[in-house]
């Protein structure tokens, strides 16, 4: 296995090296240079874009350094994880329905002012 070192993880995760400083200060990282890091790394990585605190984040590395002992704390804290990740999706898409709509709106508008033609009114879509 090749050992990284820091400038190569922060590279490969488009992270800076401070950001993987403070995650090893945090103890989420014990040894960023070891090639153990970058599966972590990644872990990490994934779980703080689904919302997940540094808190969390620390509970479960140290869960999953005894999983037979909390295996049912791991699967709790992921299955809040999860549930609140579905719901961010829910938003999400209401949201992009929302964006899309004034997408439509304002090139009906733009359309309007192009051609003389009455200006329209918005809709709300619920």
């Amino acid at each position: 296995m090749k050992n990284y070192t820091i400038r190569e993880i922060s590279e490969m995760f488009e992270l800076p090296s401070s950001t993987l400083r403070y995650y090893e200060s945090e103890g989420l990282l014990p040894e960023v240079p070891k090639s153990s890091s970058r599966e972590r790394l990644k872990c990490i990585n994934c779980f703080k874009r689904t919302g997940m605190t540094i808190p969390q984040l620390r509970k479960f590395f140290i869960y999953e350094a005894d999983e037979a002992a909390h295996i049912d704390k791991i699967i709790s804290l992921l299955k809040d994880q999860e549930q609140i990740v579905n719901e961010k999706l829910i938003q999400l898409q209401k949201d992009s329905a929302h964006v899309h709509h004034k997408v439509e709106y304002y090139s009906e508008i733009k359309h309007a002012l192009e051609n003389n033609l009455p200006l329209p009114v918005w809709v709300d879509e619920d």
